[in-house]
């Protein structure tokens, strides 16, 4: 087993690693640590690892750092596991991950591997990325984009409600074009989603299953300051999703097109759009707790 840690991450995230390696040594699964250097690193040493025949290589962070090494894993035979010490945990909530490291630390244990299927987003600059719960344009994007991570640190969750608040006065809410399986939709902004959940343990898109094909899209029809406020106000009370002006609508290959209107993916930047979005070439196995909530597949032999 190799596990991948960012050390950037802080004291905090270094504690609840060293209390999941104690459960591990426990549960007599000896495990290696390969510390991240930089942005995309996560990915190179996941591909090494599994061109090597690591059978299981775990995410100790947040969403952004699962999809690096999911991106690393992609197309190979390693299981991915996961530790979840990000702010959000989006993903573990959604996959019914518990977010205590020695309780994590038994699922890599004793869990069983499901079939997690992916997101991928190729850019007009040539760039792809894989991402495992959604991709966001507009201005949840600029959110993402301009958040300080030495506050994201101190804070936690608080700092993407601090800017929010600094982006509601100053961002300019440009409409762009929305194309889901050929059909154009004009929108303020867009949420593409694999899973149920946002931001944590908030309902967006309550009919998206991370283990099937295609996408649950939270298209924004109205934009400005007042009603980005208003869902935001909604979110954390599960309301979003019945607000007028957001539409829910099932998808297997989206276009966003707009100008310079940023974007994000499991909550880290990811540049701007345009950006075409579709499955990634095939799925990955994630452990799981045997009692699988997410109703994942099970890989076969």
């Amino acid at each position: 087993m190799l596990i991948l840690f960012n050390p950037a991450a802080g004291t905090r995230r270094r504690r609840r690693l060293v209390r999941a390696l104690a459960a591990l040594a426990r549960a007599g699964l000896p495990a290696e640590v390969a510390e991240t250097r930089h942005p995309g690193h996560a990915t190179v040493l996941a591909r090494a690892a599994a061109a090597a025949g690591t059978p299981l290589v775990v995410a100790a962070g947040g969403d952004g750092t699962i999809a690096e090494v999911a991106a690393g894993l992609a197309g190979g035979a390693s299981r991915l596991g996961i530790l979840p010490f990000g702010t959000a945990n989006v993903l573990a909530w959604e996959l019914g991950l518990p977010l205590r490291p020695d309780a994590a630390a038994v699922i890599l244990a004793e869990g069983r591997p499901r079939l997690l299927r992916p997101g991928l987003a190729r850019f007009a600059d040539g760039r792809e990325r894989l991402f495992v719960q959604m991709l966001g344009a507009g201005f949840d994007a600029a959110v993402v984009q301009g958040l300080d991570l030495g506050l994201k640190r101190r804070l936690g969750r608080g700092a993407y409600v601090l800017q929010a608040l600094r982006e509601l006065p100053r961002y300019r809410h440009p409409r762009f074009l929305a194309e889901l399986d050929g059909e154009p939709v004009e929108v303020a902004g867009a949420i593409v989603s694999k899973g149920r959940l946002y931001a944590g343990r908030h309902l967006l898109a309550p009919m998206a299953r991370p283990g099937a094909a295609g996408f649950q899209v939270a298209l924004f029809r109205r934009g400005g300051a007042l009603r980005a406020a208003l869902y935001g106000a909604a979110l954390p009370l599960d309301l979003l999703p019945r607000l007028p002006g957001v539409e829910l609508r099932p998808a297997r290959r989206i276009l966003l097109r707009g100008e310079a209107v940023p974007a994000q993916a499991d909550g880290d930047p990811a540049g701007t759009l345009p950006v075409t979005i579709e499955d990634a070439p095939g799925p990955i196995a994630v452990m799981l707790p045997a009692t699988d909530r997410a109703g994942l597949a099970i890989p076969p032999p």
